[in-house]
């Protein structure tokens, strides 16, 4: 009877161990995608017309023109940058004195700004406003401005005066940093606008300042292409360190006479740039001289953007009379993976 009734005692014990009092089945949530262009790289191009080109982020398909293909209307001609502000994405046309602003998931337009501009170039965000740098009249030196945004009703609400030919512009804490690269000119300074007071201060660097990025350092790094032999009277570019709590300047790396940085992104902790022979050159925030030994040489026929993220360099190979290329390298390899066509003019490279 013993015998018997162990099998019967662990079969129960076995029943009761699987068994559970909550019944209740879960499903694993399923997040809608916000849109077709979610994620992705973007590519701008000046044109004409100025187009949108989307590819997506495994690099499997691509689209162009997507800004026409959800809108049925042309963004004009000289797209000249995009800047991404939450869910929305400010398109800015300096031919027509406009900022488009669409959803930037979907790219259905929702709104523009119209007036106030004049001849606007980049746009960044700082404490709910937009800040827009403008040329003004490119033959006039003393016109030019950055436009404040009103982004609840899409309006320019005031302007601060700047030096001339403002380029880029940069947002760390309560300073806006804004390159001048001198519109149809040359200029050699760094303005800091200080949002709360538009006070602006202004830093001297080498001629031609144009990309900025903040590293992981905490520094601003500015790359200055200096003036070109064609200009008559050739400078030195160079790659600028800036300390932004009392805007000076930390280290100054400058290139030998007729060699000059065109390109500049950061990736990795590293800093990558291009130089006019069409060479890749990466450095660390703690080196102390610029690299002699470039990773990558180029073989495009115009370099006009580039753009670094998870160990792949983006490159804008632009055509101004038909469809622009975008090649990609694996920096680990220095080899091209892919190529994508793009728009006429393609010149600048966004990770949405």
């Amino acid at each position: 009877m013993k015998n018997i009734l162990l099998p019967v005692v662990a079969l129960l014990l076995l029943t009761f161990s699987c068994s559970s009092d909550d019944d209740t089945f879960y499903e694993e949530e399923v997040v809608a995608p916000l849109g077709a262009y979610e994620d992705g790289i973007l590519v701008s191009s000046e044109g004409g017309p100025s187009s949108i080109a989307f590819i997506s982020e495994d690099l499997s398909t691509s689209e162009n023109t997507i800004y026409y293909n959800v809108n049925n209307e042309d963004l004009g001609v000289y797209l000249q940058s995009i800047g991404f502000n939450n869910d929305l994405a400010y398109i800015v046309t300096d031919s027509n004195n406009t900022i488009t602003i669409v959803n930037r998931n979907t790219f259905e337009k929702v709104g523009a700004i119209t007036t106030g501009l004049e001849l606007p170039r980049y746009i960044s965000f700082l404490n709910g406003k937009g800040y827009v740098s403008n040329w003004g009249d490119p033959n006039d030196a003393t016109d030019d401005f950055i436009a404040v945004i009103d982004l609840a009703t899409n309006t320019v609400e005031s302007t601060v005066p700047v030096g001339e030919g403002p380029e880029r512009i940069l947002a760390n804490d309560n300073k806006l940093f804004v390159s001048h690269k001198g519109g149809y000119g040359s200029n050699n300074i760094i303005s800091v606008v200080h949002a709360n007071s538009t006070v602006v201060n202004t830093i001297t660097v080498n001629d031609n300042p144009d990309e900025m990025i903040m590293n992981n350092s905490g520094q601003l790094v500015v790359l200055c292409g200096g003036k070109e032999a064609w200009s008559g009277t050739e400078t030195l570019g160079s790659i600028t360190k800036i300390n932004v709590t009392n805007n000076t300047v930390i280290s100054n790396h400058e290139f030998p006479m007729g060699v000059h940085p065109n390109l500049m992104d950061y990736g990795n902790g590293n800093l990558y740039f291009q130089t006019s022979d069409n060479k890749i050159y990466s450095m660390t925030d703690a080196d102390t001289s610029l690299p002699t030994t470039s990773i990558l040489e180029l073989t495009t026929g115009y370099t006009y953007g580039m753009a670094v993220k998870d160990n792949r360099l983006f490159v804008a190979d632009a055509s101004f009379t038909s469809q622009s290329e975008i090649l990609v390298y694996d920096l680990s390899t220095a080899t091209q993976t892919h190529s994508f066509d793009a728009g006429i003019g393609a010149s600048k490279i966004y990770f949405n």
